[in-house]
């Protein structure tokens, strides 16, 4: 891979269907695109985006920056996050969240999987 530039904002982005039991209410669409993966795998850079609606995830160690939009993140016992445009969040691998998505949400995002055992 080489060196380049994207446009978040304008990036064509993939479906990326939840499972249905992740969905707790609405009816939220999830595209994104992987823009960068190190050779073991773990490392992946890229976007996501979300429509409005409430899910349940379990993270991976993420960082990420909120491009548009809005929502709320609880993070089953630790804190609740409020993100939109310009905020920047961390969580921890295993952090059972439920995400209630306000305005659809487009973040940039760096994630580290876990090793395989």
């Amino acid at each position: 891979m080489t060196s380049f530039a994207l446009h978040i904002p304008d990036a064509d982005l993939d479906p990326e269907p939840l499972d249905p039991s992740q969905i707790v209410s609405g009816t939220p669409e999830v595209t994104g695109k992987v823009l960068s993966e190190s050779p073991d795998g773990r490392q992946l850079r890229g976007i996501w985006q979300i429509t409005p609606g409430v899910v349940t995830d379990v993270e991976a160690d993420e960082m990420f920056v909120v491009l548009s939009g809005r929502a709320t993140v609880e993070i089953e016992d630790g804190p609740t996050l409020h993100v939109g445009p310009g905020d920047c969040a961390v969580l921890r691998e295993g952090d059972r969240t439920t995400w209630t998505v306000h305005e659809t949400l487009r973040k940039a995002y760096a994630i580290t999987l876990p090793e395989n055992p």
